[in-house]
């Protein structure tokens, strides 16, 4: 029992590293997240000892990441004339987007040994948002969470042809998050603030024809729930 209840405790931990994911954006890196990366690697090589994650999920499986859409976000979409809905086996009910984990995993360092020290995926096959406008409706679809660069990933598809996949649609930024929260055997995180990306936003003003869709754009405060190996 003391090795189950061990196991939990440093599953936990490691959803306790995606509250990390995100959080100010001046952690997330520069551009060049890739050269940070192999500076701490080459690092961590030369002094002989290969970093070990301090906590880590292999498979995510079960529950959900939920949006509560934010007013101002909502407001724009309707003097847009954007009608907002949901695509696979997404969910929109009460003011916020669900979307069912599918997979994924998360590994957790030693901040001071690793760039980044939260690494994974968080992925939501299957399902996503779509915005319509007259016979125009665009899909954003298989979200994908990156909590290294707090990047959320997913294809697009304009009237059904796919138009770019694995796109850089919402930056993420945690400083509003809540403590990490714990009921049965799942882990909640609750706070994150998920925004346009300055990929997104050209993207959909190019697509309906604007220029009133902007970076930084608050869509909506994530919840996200996931089970906890037991």
């Amino acid at each position: 029992m003391r090795t189950n209840a061990l196991n939990i405790k440093r599953s936990i931990a490691g959803i306790a590293g995606i509250a990390l994911l995100a959080i100010p954006l001046t952690a997330c890196g520069s551009e060049d997240d890739t050269t940070s990366s192999s500076s701490s690697s080459s690092s961590s090589s030369e002094s002989g000892a290969k970093p070990q994650a301090v906590a880590a999920i292999d498979a995510l499986e079960g529950q959900d990441t939920q949006i509560a859409l934010d007013k101002g976000f909502t407001d724009a979409l309707t003097a847009l004339k954007l009608t907002p809905g949901v695509v696979g086996d997404a969910k929109l009910e009460g003011g916020s987007l669900i979307f069912p984990i599918t997979g994924g995993n998360v590994s957790v360092f030693e901040p001071d040994e690793v760039d980044p020290y939260v690494i994974g995926q968080i992925q939501h096959e299957g399902s996503g948002l779509s915005l319509t406008a007259g016979d125009t409706t665009v899909e954003l679809t298989n979200f994908n969470v990156d909590p290294g660069v707090s990047r959320v990933y997913g294809d697009v598809t304009v009237n059904g042809k796919v138009a770019v996949t694995s796109a850089f649609l919402f930056q993420l930024d945690g400083r509003t998050l809540k403590p990490l929260q714990t009921e049965g055997s799942t882990a909640i995180l609750e706070g994150t603030q998920v925004k346009i990306s300055p990929v997104a936003a050209p993207l959909l003003n190019d697509t309906f024809g604007t220029d009133k869709v902007t970076p930084d754009l608050l869509v909506g405060i994530a919840k996200i729930t996931v089970e906890v190996p037991s």
